[in-house]
């Protein structure tokens, strides 16, 4: 998608820096991709959080049939 943004410089440039990115679409991509990851994340954990893993008693292991 092509667009027209109006973002600070000083901004870009430490995106570019920070994440060794050549070029501004690069930089911005990978810093709107960071962006979601983060957001799902967070989705994620509050979804856990509202039902938390909790195992139950551990299981015999199976017999094997082999002599001891």
């Amino acid at each position: 998608m092509k667009i027209t943004a109006i973002i600070d410089d000083a901004l870009v440039n430490d995106v570019k820096r920070f994440s060794n990115s050549k070029t501004t679409t690069e930089a911005i991509t990978l810093a709107l991709q960071e962006w979601l990851d983060m957001y799902h994340l967070k989705e994620l954990n509050r979804e856990i959080s509202k039902k938390p893993f909790a195992p139950g008693p551990a299981r015999k292991p199976k017999e094997t049939g082999r002599p001891k």
